[in-house]
């Protein structure tokens, strides 16, 4: 019977930063940090919140799951 703790998923552990005592994965970071650029680029450029929040959102988003498919797979 397979379980989630199979000794084949615990292989394939992402890269990850100590912050307060807590590994955090690389990805989440990445994916912070590219959602926070965005915010900030588009509501300077644009002066609009609502689009500057729904942008960061989205990058943020597809950064998390692209880097998380990029760390697993190597």
């Amino acid at each position: 019977m397979t379980t989630l703790d199979s000794p084949a998923r615990r292989a394939r552990r992402v890269a990850g930063v100590d912050l307060a005592g807590t590994e955090w994965p690389l990805y989440k970071l990445e994916a912070l940090v590219v959602g926070f650029l965005v915010l900030l680029t588009l509501f300077v450029i644009t002066g609009s919140g609502q689009t500057a929040v729904l942008s960061a959102a989205a990058a943020a988003t597809v950064t998390w799951w692209g880097r998380l498919a990029y760390y697993r797979r190597s």
